[in-house]
């Protein structure tokens, strides 16, 4: 695969799928805004701005996927958020999609 069609790929997901992707990174360790705009940039080459990420986290918090917590580290306070159970259900449903897909994908072309 070219890397322009990777890139093309990892855009077109991680932009219909920013909330899944943004679980499933704090599902691997709480995170606050800045810390999950450095991790999508460094993992996947894709800059998310200030303005879209945090209604975003604020609109999945109102759905019961994420909660926040103010935390104070050295001298400054940080909104930390954590997966809630709702949430790793949405993720495991997502991962649970996929592979039926790709199944019947495979099942397809026997």
């Amino acid at each position: 695969m070219t890397q322009t069609f990777r890139k093309q790929i990892v855009q077109r997901i991680t932009r219909n799928f920013l909330d899944i992707l943004i679980l499933r990174l704090i599902q691997t360790e709480p995170m606050w805004g800045y810390k999950i705009i450095k991790k999508t940039e460094r993992l996947f080459g894709l800059k998310i701005r200030h303005g879209a990420l945090y209604p975003l986290l604020n609109s999945m918090e109102a759905k019961g996927y994420l909660r926040s917590q103010k935390k104070t580290e050295r001298g400054r306070v940080r909104k930390v958020y954590k997966i809630t159970s709702k949430g790793i259900e949405l993720v495991d449903a997502y991962y649970d999609f996929l592979k039926e897909q790709l199944q019947r994908l495979d099942i397809k072309e026997a």
